[in-house]
């Protein structure tokens, strides 16, 4: 059989989006610590043999967690299914450093504020998810060391200043609170003399991501059915839609897609080629001992954002561990290799070991990457991207807040509770196509690179 070159090139366009199907899951990116210091969870439920729901939501991070949620609030006698490759709270929503950050957090940004309207839409909607996140976890009683005491914004170069400064302005056109730090103040907070100043914002809140992910899996409402452990291989859109596991079917009259970097490998959904998976990396030491507590000193816990996006996040923990956030790079794989995860691991103990001398002898337990999805202008595919198939991805590095509040108004817009958040998330602009490999590669690498580069000490 003789095939023409479009025709050929078809058939290996087809065969290379069936093995990205095949191959693209959630990987054990390194040790969560995240995950890893929670008791084991009860016994997994694999989808098996042949099930039928009226909604499907794929992905059981923040956004697919709350959508499910939401959707049961509002269809107590519809059938919802919540589909996920691994456990709750093993993946990317389990593996960020724990902040749900009320203020514009825009990671392309020099100091992470942009246009004041796009800013206070994003405010809204931050703050919509925290008021939202906040009656599920006191109503339900999740234990996941929910404090709300702020963040720590520090800078310590000039060029940190400078942007700590542009921050503070940013801020007050926006009349929004924040505190000022001199190094002593800093010191006072943190134990260390490393960062020359700093501010501190009073509306973000402190998690245990991991442990806020379990607990909300295991406070779903009675007609969410939960499948975990349930690689979904293939999509058929239609009526009803049909997702193949490894054991088993699933058909749902409508889905709620909330996978975000591993959705673009389903080519019949639209998104390939308009979303990113950018990887991040966290390290977690071992607990300090008490004459270590007392030797560093300074707040029992605290939460630290850089000045510079591209800098190192430091987060205290009450149970006394350091935890060290640092570290980008473009995995079209959405996997970390050993070998990239060993190189993140120095990186991260050279970053404690400059701001903790006073800790000489505390090593990283756990160190592990994670996907961040984001699109390179920031928007995001929200809506109705196929009859029946609504999109709650891509959350553009603000998982725990932006995926909450996605989450719950892709299952609103679905089906039609109008409101002002919603009006807001509407105003989201949609995901420009990004350029063909190897351009894109190239120029995402490079600007990563010329980005850390440029945050010097900062990092």
């Amino acid at each position: 059989m003789h095939l023409s070159l479009n025709a050929a090139e078809r058939l290996l366009v087809e065969a290379f989006d069936m093995q990205l199907q095949c191959n693209l899951l959630p990987q054990n990116d390194g040790r969560c610590g995240w995950y890893d210091t929670l008791p084991q969870p009860p016994a997994a439920t694999p989808l098996r043999g042949k099930a039928e729901a009226d909604w499907v939501v794929l992905g059981a991070g923040l956004a697919g967690l709350a959508a499910a949620r939401r959707l049961a609030e509002l269809q107590p006698r519809k059938r919802i299914a919540l589909i996920d490759a691994r456990r709750v709270g093993f993946g990317a929503a389990g593996r960020n450093s724990g902040f749900m950050i009320d203020l514009p957090h825009d990671l392309a940004s020099h100091s992470y504020t942009g246009a004041r309207e796009t800013d206070l839409r994003q405010i809204r909607l931050n703050r919509g998810a925290i008021v939202y996140m906040r009656d599920i976890v006191q109503r339900c009683g999740i234990q996941c060391d929910w404090q709300e005491k702020g963040k720590l914004h520090g800078a310590v170069e000039p060029h940190g200043i400078r942007a700590l400064t542009s921050f503070a302005k940013g801020l007050s056109a926006l009349d929004e609170p924040y505190h000022e730090l001199d190094r002593q103040a800093m010191k006072r907070i943190t134990g260390t003399d490393f960062y020359s100043a700093g501010l501190r914002t009073p509306g973000a809140v402190l998690v245990q991501p991991a442990a806020l992910c379990r607990g909300l899996g295991a406070t779903l409402p009675a007609n969410v059915q939960l499948y975990e452990d349930s690689p979904v291989r293939d999509i058929t859109i239609g009526a009803p839609h049909t997702l193949i596991t490894d054991q088993g079917q699933l058909k749902a009259t409508k889905m709620i897609l909330a996978n975000n970097a591993y959705a673009a490998q389903f080519s019949q959904l639209g998104l390939k080629g308009r979303i990113l998976p950018v990887y991040t990396y966290g390290s977690l030491t071992r607990p300090l001992t008490p004459h270590e507590q007392d030797a560093l000193g300074g707040e029992e816990s605290w939460g630290l954002i850089p000045s510079d996006p591209m800098g190192t996040t430091v987060r205290r923990l009450s149970n006394g561990r350091i935890c060290i956030r640092n570290s980008f790079t473009y995995n079209p794989s959405v996997s970390a290799s050993a070998n990239r995860l060993q190189r993140v691991r120095t990186s991260h103990c050279r970053s404690f070991e400059k701001r903790f001398p006073m800790l000489p002898k505390v090593d990283m337990e756990y160190t592990w990457g994670g996907a961040l999805c984001v699109s390179r202008n920031g928007g995001t595919p929200f809506g109705e991207i196929k009859p029946g198939v609504f999109s709650a991805v891509c959350q553009n590095g603000l998982g725990l807040t932006r995926g909450t509040i996605t989450g719950k108004l892709i299952a609103e817009y679905a089906l039609g509770v109008e409101s002002e958040l919603l009006n807001d998330m509407l105003q989201q602009p949609k995901p420009i196509a990004n350029p063909p490999e190897p351009l894109l590669g190239l120029g995402v690498r490079s600007t990563l690179a010329w980005k850390e580069w440029q945050a010097g000490i900062e990092l």
